[in-house]
This record gives C-alpha cells, sequence and structure tokens, in this order.
C-alpha cells in the first residue's frame, strides 16, 4: 500500500499517529502505568483512527480499506501469529530443579540464552530461562547485574542471528530478505558482543560473589532431579523453524489477490501452521506446567493491539521514506547518506540503533529498511553492509533501555517480582551506557566503518 502512495506529495503531519503511538508505548508506562494498563488498547485504535478517518477522507474509503488490508495480511497476521506461537511454545516448557548461582553457572546460562535467542526467540529465550536463573541466584544478596547482563545477551543480542530471534528481523524476512543472510552477515558482530559480555560478566560475577563471602541459606530446596517438564514443546518448537523455513524456500508460484494484496500460498500454509501449533501446544501441555511458569496471555495482548495500531499508521511514514530526499523526511535520508548519495552503514547502525532504544525497535527497523530504498535485492546485494547495520542496531541497541525490546519488562518484572531489587529507568540506562555503549562503538569501528 504504501508503495502506491506518492510519499512526496505528503506532508510531515500524516506522521503524527506513528510517533504518538511510538511516543505513548514510551512514556505512559512510565508516567502512568496504571492507565496504561487498563486503556493501551484503546490508545492505541485511537491513534490507528486518527490516521485511517483523514486518510479515508483525502484518498477515498477504498484506498484506506485497501491499506487496512494490506497491512493487515502482509505485516500484522504472519508477524502476531509468528510471535505467539513462540510465546505459547516457550511458555510450554518448564525447567524443573534447583541451580547454584555461581559465576560459572551463571555464564553458562546467559550463553544459553544467547543461543536459544535466534531459536526459540528473545521473549521465548527469556520466559523460558529466567525464573530457573533467578532460582539459583535467590540465596546471594545481590543478582540484579545477574538479570541486567540477562536481559542484554537472551533478551537483545542473542537474537541477531534469524527472523525467528527478533520481530524486527521477521519483518526483513517478510520484505523479501533470506532467511539465512543475517546469519551470514552480522554472525561476527553478534559472536563479538557476545564472547565481549560474557567475559565482562564472568569477571563482574566473580568479583561480586566472592565479595558477598557466606552466602544466605538457599530458600529453594534441592530436588531430586533436573529435567524439564512440557518437553514436547521442543518438537513443536522445530515445527515453526520448519514452517518458516518453508515460506522462505517453497516457491509453487500461487497467489491470491486480496483488494490490491497478494498473499501467497506458501506464506498462508506457515501461518495456518502456526496457527496450528499454537493449539496444539495449549491443548497438549500440562496445566500443571503453565501454571509453574506463571502462563498467561497479558503480554501477547498487549503486544497485538499495539502493533495492530503501529502497522497502520506506519503506512504514510514508509511512503514519505520510500520518496527518498525529495520527501518530507529527505533531512533523515541526508542524515544517514554520504556526499556521494551512497548510504553510511555506520550512521546507519546509530541512528537505527538510538531509536531503537526508545522506541520500538519492530518499526524503527522497517522505517530505515525503507529509507535505504526498501528494495530486497539491493538491500542484500550492492547494499549489503547497510542492511546488516540496520539489522544489528535495531536487535542490539533494543538493549539499552527497558522499553527497546518487550521482553526487556517482561524480565524486570518477574525479577521483582521474585523479589530483585532491579535498577530504575536511568540505573538500567546506566549500566547499558557504561557496559554497551563502549562495544557499540567497537562494532561501529570494526564492522561499519
Amino acid at each position: 500500500m504504501s508503495a502506491a502512495l506518492d510519499g512526496s506529495q505528503l506532508s510531515l503531519p500524516w506522521a503524527v499517529p506513528f510517533v504518538g503511538i511510538l511516543l505513548s508505548i514510551a512514556i505512559w508506562p512510565l508516567a502512568g502505568p496504571r492507565f496504561w494498563h487498563r486503556h493501551f488498547g484503546k490508545i492505541a485504535a485511537a491513534w490507528a483512527l486518527a490516521f485511517l478517518l483523514p486518510f479515508a477522507l483525502v484518498f477515498g474509503p477504498g484506498a484506506a480499506a485497501a491499506g487496512l488490508v494490506h497491512a493487515l495480511l502482509a505485516e500484522y497476521v504472519p508477524f502476531i501469529l509468528l510471535l505467539t506461537a513462540l510465546f505459547t511454545v516457550s511458555g510450554g516448557i518448564h525447567i524443573r530443579g534447583n541451580l547454584h548461582g555461581t559465576p560459572r553457572l551463571n555464564t553458562g546460562i546467559l550463553l544459553v540464552g544467547g543461543v536459544l535467542a535466534s531459536f526459540m526467540g528473545t521473549t521465548g529465550a527469556s520466559m523460558l530461562l529466567i525464573r530457573p536463573l533467578i532460582r539459583a541466584n535467590d540465596n546471594r544478596r545481590s543478582c540484579a547485574h545477574v538479570v541486567v547482563f540477562f536481559i542484554f545477551i537472551a533478551g537483545n543480542i542473542g537474537g541477531a542471528l534469524t527472523p525467528l530471534g527478533d520481530p524486527p528481523l521477521f519483518l526483513g524476512f517478510l520484505k523479501g530478505v533470506d532467511f539465512f543472510w543475517t546469519a551470514g552477515h552480522i554472525l561476527p558482530d553478534t559472536m563479538f558482543l557476545l564472547v565481549a559480555l560474557l567475559v565482562v560478566f564472568y569477571l563482574l560475577d566473580s568479583w561480586k560473589y566472592h565479595r558477598e563471602g557466606v552466602v544466605q541459606p538457599d530458600p529453594t530446596p534441592d530436588t531430586p532431579r533436573f529435567g524439564f517438564d512440557g518437553a514436547v514443546n521442543f518438537v513443536l518448537l522445530g515445527a515453526v523453524v520448519a514452517l518458516v523455513l518453508m515460506s522462505g524456500i517453497w516457491k509453487p508460484g500461487v497467489e491470491f489477490d486480496v483488494m490490491g494484496t497478494r498473499v501467497g500460498l506458501p506464506g498462508l500454509a506457515r501461518d495456518i501452521g502456526l496457527a496450528a501449533v499454537t493449539a496444539a501446544s495449549l491443548a497438549i501441555t500440562p496445566r500443571a506446567v503453565h501454571e509453574n511458569n506463571q502462563f498467561g496471555w497479558g503480554p501477547m495482548r498487549e503486544v497485538a493491539k499495539l502493533f495492530a495500531g503501529i502497522f497502520l499508521t506506519i503506512i504514510p511514514v514508509i511512503a514519505m521514506l520510500q520518496a527518498g530526499v525529495n520527501g518530507p523526511f529527505g533531512a533523515v535520508v541526508r542524515a544517514v547518506t554520504h556526499a556521494d548519495g551512497t548510504p553510511s552503514p555506520a550512521m546507519y547502525f546509530w541512528a537505527t540503533g538510538l531509536l531503537s532504544s526508545f522506541l520500538d525497535n519492530a518499526p524503527t527497523y522497517l522505517v530505515f529498511f525503507n529509507t535505504a530504498g526498501g528494495d530486497p535485492a539491493q538491500l542484500m546485494g550492492p547494499l549489503a553492509t547497510t542492511l546488516a547495520a540496520i539489522s544489528a542496531g535495531a536487535v542490539f541497541m533494543g538493549a539499552n533501555t527497558y522499553i527497546g525490546n518487550a521482553p526487556n519488562l517482561m524480565v524486570k518484572a518477574i525479577a521483582e517480582d521474585r523479589g530483585v531489587r532491579m535498577p530504575g529507568f536511568f540505573g538500567y540506562m546506566a549500566w547499558s551506557g557504561a557496559v554497551l555503549l563502549p562495544l557499540f562503538a567497537l562494532v561501529t569501528w570494526i564492522f561499519f566503518v
């Protein structure tokens, strides 16, 4: 739909609903958490209507309906179905047993979380491992730093290698980026960050562990054996991976036209399969597993409602960005472009990353994907370094604040519920500023300059 709009003919006020919903996501949970918790769906709907109604008046009801259908079928429905499947499957796996939080064990759990994040999503890996990690450290005087580094690694950076890992990369996959492209192009960047973070964490945790001296009595009793309840969900996780791979590899050439939106048979089969996997997980997972994991639909409801508004309000923004230097966002395009007209990967990395730190990283990725031209063939080919910078910036720098990526706040809430004294919003930023920003500067110098 955005491609059918002439972005050079649009003006900046068309971007107000998109900016408004992103600022609402950033500000309301901090300024009025109770109001936000009760009314976030209404706020998202209001911003969506603030775009759709004027759009229908100016361009006609038919164009508005076509834009709505395109946003739903081409982007929103596949996006939400994948997140729901990963959320449900990971919520059906409970890690049984009591571990003891030594620096070596904690580092191992963070490593496992970083690896799993690219295969079951940052949300899935975080929800699977955060509770066992907290149980393992519940006899230590302070383990907030353990949770902070867990957010860095499992909640963000570890999800940088596949479209399953983090929502921005799945949006790129839906736009035509090959499934394994990201792994092939930012694996060195990701490995550099993961190794550096694990080394820093191990040294810090060792210092704190030995400084504490005698630990407190362990409040969690040891269990006879370590294991997994609901392990059948690992099979369903494999089914999710297979379905996403199938939709990128299978090319039968069969498409259906729905009000101007092309819906391919592979994507349709993938989405039906993901819905079936979700239903199967709910049907076969014992209730006790969900109770032990404190599984609930609150996080998914919030994501579903907010992204419905985001995918609608972003339509004119994408059109204006695709207009390049001739569009209303010409200043943004020039800021990430060299004097000779070629894109600057370093500027794309930081522009995408800094916005991803304070806004949601999925629409931020989409914005800069289209700023760079929006052609997946060009971005995977001659502009590969630029696409790598956009992908890395969106995923990596989502770790800079609690609001940069959905798992960040979810992990914080679970940790605080279990008695961990987590740093506040700016306290967390002090951690990310001290640990992550110097590493991101090194990433820029090594990979994008």
